[in-house]
């Protein structure tokens, strides 16, 4: 099978070595994706758009994607955050997953998102 790196354009990617996202074959595995945003709500928005954006460069579409898994710094957001998702996937249904993790690699960020897609039909 071939395999498609889909860069961001980040400058993060050549120096820690990663893709935003990866295609191989009909499965697409996201990095995780973060945003900048003053809400947790923000932040999960501009992070679901980067995705929406790698899949695209892709051939695929949110309407892939089959696993979110999501990391937040503050669990007791998670009303906010996951309505910001079900906006994005409520008609689509991935599986899904929320975690509280003790920080990120930069303090101001609330969330990190990944994300799984198949494009197998």
């Amino acid at each position: 099978m071939s395999r498609q790196n889909i860069s961001s354009g980040s400058k993060w990617e050549p120096i820690l070595g990663y893709s935003r996202a990866v295609r191989v074959g009909p499965y697409i595995h996201m990095s995780g994706t973060t945003s900048p945003g003053a809400t947790a709500a923000e932040q999960t928005r501009g992070a679901i758009e980067i995705i929406k954006a790698a899949l695209e460069k892709g051939g695929a579409s949110l309407g892939d994607v089959v696993r979110t898994r999501i990391y937040v710094t503050d669990i007791s957001q998670w009303e906010a955050i996951g309505r910001v998702h079900g906006e994005y996937f409520g008609a689509i249904g991935p599986a899904m997953a929320m975690v509280e993790v003790s920080k990120l690699i930069d303090p101001s960020l609330l969330i990190e998102i990944e994300a799984d897609a198949y494009l197998g039909g």
